[in-house]
């Protein structure tokens, strides 16, 4: 006999909480084997292929290409073959069999992330009649079986469950009930929430005691939302199974706390009706034009700019420099054979020098510990833009690489990012940014710092000017270089002496062989 797994839109990392539906990769009816990619989604980071756990006939899809779906919405449901015959391709297994406590799931959802989870939270098996202790329940679920989540929080129907349409279809099911998890908890039974640890309970809630009892929340999202907006979850009442505070709970809190100061106003006379203006078209409060949704790399752009000039207090500081010798040896380098050398393989390799003696600004702040943590390695991010908006891809430790390995890893990441192709991991993790603002045609910026990191260099672009060299007045390769620093890492003279130390490096070159 058949039983229907459903397989729901895994944690794809990073602290994505959506995905949108770009193309199926299946149809209903079709037969797929484990890890088989069955949907491409693009986040707010990137487009990835999402492989599916369980092997068997796909039963059922939700959502239309184009729909953007939450973390842990259904993504479609999967007929698997009889446990008595072995056909399973995953999921729960039979009690006696051996294998309970063996992973469910193929462990391979995303590279990186995996099915797996530590095992407190597994859902075991029961045959009805059994003996087994009561399945806990939350009103109006049903009487027998209920779903239970897998490794992933994904859903296995059993006898006496909501039928979804492959069962509708007449499919038959195993018979066996599944103790329940909180529907849309988290499977993890540690979970870090910024510079803390909430510890999860066997009942979804937060194990955490307090003198008045536990907040019942499990999600660091819905931990950082109430933080963010400034809300005490003590004083709210969660809608989720036993009282769990979900992100639907805080979202409604924030709307009543923005609009509680407008109801509570005391009725003043009503003021004369403003008169519209000669050139007003329309009668409504809201603006018109055509209005375009942040979501995707849009909105993730959107909200990390806003964090950072809401938490960051930065300053700029910028040098003209005379780049004519460095743009010497770039073509001296390149006639010289092998692989061409880029200008910002050339410049990163700088960046790398500079931070080295100026470790300041290679670092971030915890403000909860307040504390500057100054970090060991080099992970240089630097600006692309694309036709899905501005990304910034990381080259890792780019303190270890020469110049022709940065220009390998600059061109595969920027190829990546042209075609979308750019994993959550290649786009996170950056400690300084580089901002190469000169292909825009421009000389000069004052750019926003890429939250958690310190500093960003940005770089004009590289135009003939007249100079004074060597006490004469010539045309020279001349470019602006601007610094913008988190003033809590460093003073205004650690800025500039890092700045200064690069424009020195971009008109002698040969100062970099002190570092090498």
């Amino acid at each position: 006999m058949a039983q229907v797994l459903e397989f729901k839109l895994p944690d794809l990392g990073e602290g994505l909480t959506e995905a949108e539906i770009v193309r199926w990769l299946v149809q209903v009816g079709d037969v797929v084997a484990v890890d088989q990619p069955v949907v491409e989604v693009e986040t707010a980071k990137a487009m990835v292929e999402v492989p599916c756990p369980y092997g068997g006939v796909v039963t059922a899809r939700y959502g239309e290409e184009g729909t953007e779906l939450p973390v842990g919405s259904p993504l479609l449901t999967v007929a698997v073959g009889s446990p008595a015959s072995g056909a399973l391709a995953s999921g729960p297994l039979a009690p006696g069999s051996g294998d309970e406590d063996k992973d469910e799931g193929s462990g391979n959802v995303l590279v990186g992330y995996g099915t797996q989870a530590p095992p407190a939270r597994r859902g075991r098996l029961r045959p009805p009649g059994a003996g087994a202790a009561p399945v806990r329940r939350s009103p109006g679920s049903p009487s027998v079986g209920g779903p239970g989540p897998d490794r992933l929080g994904n859903t296995g129907r059993a006898a006496g469950t909501e039928a979804p349409a492959s069962r509708r279809a007449g499919l038959p099911d195993t018979g066996l009930a599944v103790a329940e998890a909180p529907a849309g908890s988290d499977t993890a039974t540690r979970r870090p929430v910024g510079d803390e640890e909430a510890v999860v309970d066997g009942t979804g809630a937060d194990a955490g005691r307090r003198a008045d009892g536990p907040v019942p929340v499990i999600s660091p999202l819905v931990r950082r939302l109430a933080r963010e907006n400034g809300l005490d979850l003590r004083e709210l009442a969660g809608s989720g199974r036993d009282g769990l505070i979900t992100r639907a709970d805080v979202e409604h809190a924030v709307r009543a706390a923005a609009s509680a100061p407008t109801a509570a106003r005391p009725p003043q006379a009503a003021a004369p009706a403003p008169q519209p203006s000669p050139t007003s078209t329309s009668t409504s409060t809201r603006a018109r034009g055509t209005r375009v949704p942040l979501k995707g790399v849009r909105g993730a752009v959107a909200d990390k700019l806003s964090r950072s000039r809401r938490e960051i207090p930065d300053a700029t500081c910028w040098v003209d420099a005379d780049a004519t010798e460095l743009m010497h040896a770039r073509v001296r380098m390149n006639e010289a054979g092998g692989p061409k050398i880029s200008l910002l393989a050339l410049l990163a390799r700088i960046c790398a020098a500079a931070l080295a003696r100026f470790p300041e600004l290679n670092s971030t702040v915890d403000m909860d510990a307040r504390e500057v943590v100054r970090l060991d390695a080099v992970h240089l991010g630097f600006a692309a833009q694309t036709e899905r908006g501005l990304v910034v891809p990381v080259v890792k430790d780019a303190h270890t690489r020469d110049a022709e390995s940065l220009s390998a890893e600059f061109a595969r990441l920027t190829e990546a990012a042209r075609t979308g192709t750019l994993t959550p991991a290649e786009l996170t993790g950056g400690t300084f940014t580089l901002n190469n603002y000169g292909v825009f045609g421009v000389d000069g910026s004052t750019p926003i710092i890429n939250h958690p990191e310190a500093a960003m260099l940005g770089v004009g672009r590289i135009v003939p000017k007249p100079w004074v060299h060597e006490g004469e007045l010539a045309v020279r390769q001349v470019v602006q270089l601007s610094l913008t620093f988190d003033h809590r890492v460093c003073d205004g003279g650690t800025a500039g002496g890092f700045l200064r130390y690069i424009a020195d490096c971009v008109e002698q070159p040969a100062v970099l062989l002190r570092t090498l």
